[in-house]
């Protein structure tokens, strides 16, 4: 029997040690469990290295906006059946590992509390690109369409509340590898209007972008990385107040204020940052 290997993304303890037991008790699944983003990226990591990568990760839709206990792990990894009630606490070590195959592994370490925080659905985005064969779920206490659009624009393939029962999440998990999206009925017009107003948010910035010069455009991607004027003016060999007229004619015909609402309308369009690592644009280049 084709196991399907799970991973629960969480840093609420008692939530993820529940699920993770209860998914445990299925004769297919194998869990495993993270506490915080940069735990679950690395056990991606370590998975596919290992050729045992995880099909699909539960992640908590309100990650990272709690207080860590310093660890910022659940203590503990589920590894095939379990009966029912079993936990991943304190008791499933050394010389108490529970009955019917469940053995005690390392934990996926947090790193402790100095180590940079994930929000869900920034860790959906990143699964999507890191490993876009896995498949990622998100779990919420409350239902909010516009947070639920934006994870499944970020990848998820799936929004399902916290209550919901095992068998519905089961049902999610293994429809999820059939490439289906799940989500409540009563969020499915709520999202399809954030959907809808997305992409009409994005047409207009796109038409918007079109209206600037080649070298307009090549100043927006310069913003879009956080390059100063200075850094610019260096980039594409331009004085400084050339660079800084750019600027400000790219504010005007993006309707915009400020760099900071610039760069976001240029996201939405679709714009992508100039890349640092390659060559400056030549002295007398076209864009000029």
């Amino acid at each position: 029997m084709a196991r399907i290997r799970v991973l629960v993304v969480d840093d609420h303890r008692i939530f993820a040690e529940s699920l993770a037991a209860a998914l445990a008790a299925e004769q297919d699944v194998e869990v495993s469990a993270a506490g915080s983003g940069p735990a679950a990226l690395r056990a991606l990591e370590r998975a596919a290295a290992e050729g045992r990568r995880f099909d699909v990760l539960l992640i908590d839709a309100d990650l990272g906006t709690v207080g860590q206990d310093g660890a910022g792990v659940v203590p503990g990894q589920l590894r095939g059946p379990a009966p029912h009630g079993a936990g991943l606490g304190p008791g499933h070590g050394p010389g108490h590992g529970p009955a019917h195959g469940v053995g005690h592994v390392p934990v996926h370490d947090g790193g402790g509390s100095g180590e940079g925080t994930v929000d869900g659905i920034s860790l959906v985005a990143g699964v999507r690109t890191a490993h876009p064969a896995v498949r990622t779920v998100v779990l919420a206490e409350r239902d909010d369409p516009r947070r639920a659009a934006a994870a499944l624009q970020a990848g998820a393939g799936g929004w399902v509340a916290k209550d919901c029962s095992l068998s519905r999440l089961l049902a999610v998990i293994r429809g999820v590898l059939r490439d289906e999206t799940h989500l409540p009925p009563a969020l499915l017009t709520g999202v399809l209007r954030e959907l809808t107003a997305a992409r009409k948010h994005r047409t207009e910035s796109e038409r918007l972008v079109e209206s600037l010069t080649p070298r307009e455009r090549e100043v927006l991607r310069c913003m879009v990385a956080g390059l100063g004027r200075k850094a610019v003016a260096e980039r594409l060999y331009l004085s400084p107040h050339t660079v800084r007229t750019h600027m400000q004619n790219v504010l005007g015909k993006l309707g915009v204020h400020s760099t900071l609402a610039a760069v976001a309308l240029a996201r939405r369009a679709g714009v992508g940052p100039v890349d640092l690592t390659g060559s400056v644009v030549e002295r007398g280049g076209q864009l000029a």
